[in-house]
């Protein structure tokens, strides 16, 4: 059975710690794969014109390739270079519930992440990603600092 580990990465060097911890774990496992996935925040929750909502949905996709290319695909090539099975996956929605939602539905079963430095006001009334991400996961999560 192939054990699937999933890479919270966020484009900042915490996110470089958790991939380079969650290389490591998978070297001591026999049968792994890391699934990278990084999330772009949306929110769901607005009301628009059609014209506007195409013109979102055309940002949405381009977003996405933009991460893919800049983030997600270096970091697998990398992986898959240094001879671990690696695939990557980037998506929009909130990172805590999306990162946890993609991990179940690709069988992972734990989620590495960097821990996030956000401060201020945002943050003592809606918590962090990372926050809410090891309150309500499925599975294991593991911060990397």
């Amino acid at each position: 059975m192939t054990v699937k580990i999933v890479v919270g990465l966020d484009g900042t060097e915490t996110g470089e710690r958790a991939l380079n911890f969650a290389k490591d774990m998978a070297s001591r496992i026999d049968a792994c794969e890391l699934i990278v996935i990084y999330v772009i925040e949306w929110s769901p929750f607005t009301f628009q014109t059609a014209e506007e909502n195409a013109q979102r949905h055309k940002r949405r996709e381009e977003e996405i390739a933009l991460a893919t290319s800049r983030i997600v695909e270096p970091a697998v090539t990398a992986l898959r270079d240094a001879g671990f099975t690696a695939r990557g996956i980037v998506r929009h929605g909130d990172v805590a519930e999306t990162l946890d939602k993609l991990t179940v539905e690709n069988g992972g079963s734990q989620i590495i992440v960097g821990r996030a430095s956000a401060d201020g006001f945002a943050k003592r009334v809606f918590g962090s990603s990372t926050q809410n991400l090891v309150m309500h996961a499925s599975v294991p999560v593991t911060v990397v600092g």
